[in-house]
């Protein structure tokens, strides 16, 4: 489960999720089963992995409580059978309340443990110059926790897609330990362009942290289209990989992105811009 040095392999699968679960659910088995036959240690899954649909009265009828729904223990065992870590990206699921959704990512390890569990903590409320209108809160409640848990490719932070875009939530996981962060998303196209790979790149930067990245892309059922683009990047800010919108996910569902992850690589970017030194020994008051 390691590349040509000896370092461990992350799989980032870019997948088109629709509003069957079930056929979800299949297309990340087949993926996982790739990504344990390319050798990979861990597999990381987009956003809304299970379920992607932005019609809230249709999805109503999939969605539970995470003690109701059969979706965690579904990836449990598909991560036992294929021995890989998983990242599930995340899935709609009710909240313990009953009142509102969370959209919440599961690590789990290659015995079928759930190791964490991470609620998205920012929700996107906005009216984009395209004429898309996204209202997160009206269905989701939003996190308040972080969430960082060791993995065989490190100290992993979690964060979801709109959470990308408050720096001090990463400055918070470094400050815990992370060494690779995770990011799933499920990108509009206007936005992707404009930010998605300079976000990444910048989080990268300035936490001295992998930042991987899998992606929803392309035409989705529900009638969204997603911008792609998982990405690999490495502590100094350079991408690894980049899946870009491959026409071999609307062949069989999914492509597949296979990435080495350099141990040393964050305590190389750390000890070359001490950025952690710098802002202990001077704080400025404003």
């Amino acid at each position: 489960m390691t590349g040509p040095d000896d370092d461990p392999l992350a799989a980032l699968v870019q997948m088109t999720s629709g509003i069957d679960p079930a056929a979800n659910l299949a297309v990340i088995d087949r993926a996982m089963g790739e990504a344990a036959a390319h050798g990979a240690a861990m597999a990381f899954l987009p956003e809304m992995s299970l379920l992607l649909d932005r019609d809230r009265a249709r999805s109503a009828a999939h969605i539970a409580t995470e003690a109701q729904s059969p979706w965690p223990s579904a990836l449990q065992e598909m991560a036992r059978r294929h021995a890989i870590w998983l990242h599930s990206g995340s899935m709609p699921l009710l909240a313990d309340d009953g009142q509102r959704r969370v959209n919440r990512s599961h690590v789990i390890a290659a015995d079928g443990r759930i190791r964490a569990r991470y609620d998205k903590i920012h929700m996107f409320d906005v009216q984009l110059p395209s004429g898309e209108n996204w209202q997160e809160s009206a269905a989701y409640a939003g996190g308040d926790a972080l969430c960082i848990v060791d993995t065989p490719l490190g100290r992993l932070g979690l964060s979801i897609c709109y959470d990308l875009r408050f720096p001090e939530l990463y400055r918070a996981l470094v400050d815990s330990g992370a060494t690779l962060i995770a990011i799933p998303a499920a990108f509009t196209v206007p936005t992707g362009e404009a930010h998605w790979h300079v976000l990444l790149r910048a989080r990268a930067i300035e936490t001295a942290c992998h930042v991987v990245a899998a992606a929803q892309c392309g035409q989705h059922t529900d009638g969204r289209t997603t911008y792609g683009h998982s990405l690999a990047v490495d502590p100094w800010g350079a991408i690894l990989a980049d899946a870009a919108r491959s026409d071999e996910a609307n062949q069989k569902g999914y492509s597949l992105t296979i990435v080495p992850i350099d141990a040393t690589a964050a305590t190389r970017a750390r000890a070359a811009i001490p950025l952690s030194r710098s802002r202990a020994i001077r704080r400025i008051d404003l």
